[in-house]
């Protein structure tokens, strides 16, 4: 099938690769000279304007978005929309607002448009391994873009299907970063129980390692977590703060809203959050409160 690429960053590229590879034919944008550089190198074709990557392609013209979430995608869509007509097809395969995406695709839809949600997991590494998708559209429209869909999984019956009309697709997604969320805290909090354990002078690679083998609690995840402490042990230049892009906040607000409790992803959520304070005022009025109520003693910056 012919597709254009819409945003080069690392997963975009490597997807319009992968793709290639399956006998697809792939052409892409992005308003970076650098990023469309790259991608020619892998022996691609880029273009550098909307008008001219969307005239290169036949109808009905299929277009995959990745770019971020949000306005981003807004923009590119108001951008797009002149150029398309009746059964052409957009794709989102970002971390849209499953409810934004309800919107777009009911916008699109009066134009004739298709739209189709397409939340996608597997990072950096799906180039080889393969991705994960979760998928919301109308029927027709998702079978007919099958062969896409089986090019990027990691097998053409594993690892992706339709899960529901648009908006469900990443719905989905926000729900498996948002569990994403809850299972890296759960290594986070295990492997620092493992270092404040001075007496036994416990090797948290070597721990890592015998993990990944057979016990329950084996995962790619900690595959990654055993690679990165191979690398960097003592974990040196790395700050502690860590960020969060929208989905695990939308999975607790959305648990929220269906009586559905969830503390896990919730805590993890705020455990981020507590990550980039610089100086968290609250610490200090526990401190505080202590020494008021107990006369504990206040460790002095």
């Amino acid at each position: 099938m012919n597709l254009a690429m819409i945003g080069l960053g690392r997963m975009g590229a490597n997807m319009a690769q992968r793709l290639n590879k399956g006998g697809h034919e792939v052409v892409g944008y992005d308003p970076s000279p650098d990023a469309r550089n790259k991608f020619e190198a892998e022996g691609l074709t880029s273009f550098a304007s909307l008008a001219s990557v969307v005239g290169a392609l036949p109808k009905p013209k299929i277009l995959w978005l990745m770019v971020p979430a949000g306005k981003p995608v807004d923009e590119t869509i108001a951008a797009l929309t002149p150029l398309l007509t009746k059964g052409d097809v957009i794709i989102d395969g970002g971390n849209s607002f499953y409810k934004d995406t309800m919107a777009r695709a009911e916008m699109l839809r009066a134009k004739g448009i298709a739209y189709v949600d397409c939340g996608t997991s597997g990072g950096i590494w799906g180039l080889d391994v393969g991705y994960g998708m979760m998928i919301g559209g109308d029927d027709t429209v998702v079978k007919s873009l099958t062969p896409i869909f089986e090019a990027l999984a990691p097998a053409p019956d594993k690892g992706w299907g339709h899960v529901g009309p648009c908006g469900a697709g990443h719905f989905v997604k926000m729900v498996h970063n948002g569990i994403e969320y809850g299972l890296m805290q759960a290594y986070a909090e295990g492997f620092s129980v493992l270092k404040h354990k001075p007496d036994f002078k416990l090797d948290t690679h070597q721990v890592a390692e015998i993990w990944r083998y057979g016990t329950v609690i084996r995962s790619w995840l900690l595959d990654l977590a055993a690679d990165a402490l191979e690398k960097n042990p003592e974990l040196d230049g790395i700050a502690p703060v860590v960020a969060d892009s929208g989905e695990g906040r939308w999975t607790a607000f959305e648990a929220v809203e269906l009586d559905v409790p969830a503390p896990i992803i919730t805590l993890s959520l705020l455990e981020r959050i507590r990550s980039r304070e610089k100086e968290s005022f609250g610490d200090k009025l526990l401190a505080a409160l202590r020494n008021e109520f107990g006369g504990h003693a206040i460790t002095k910056e």
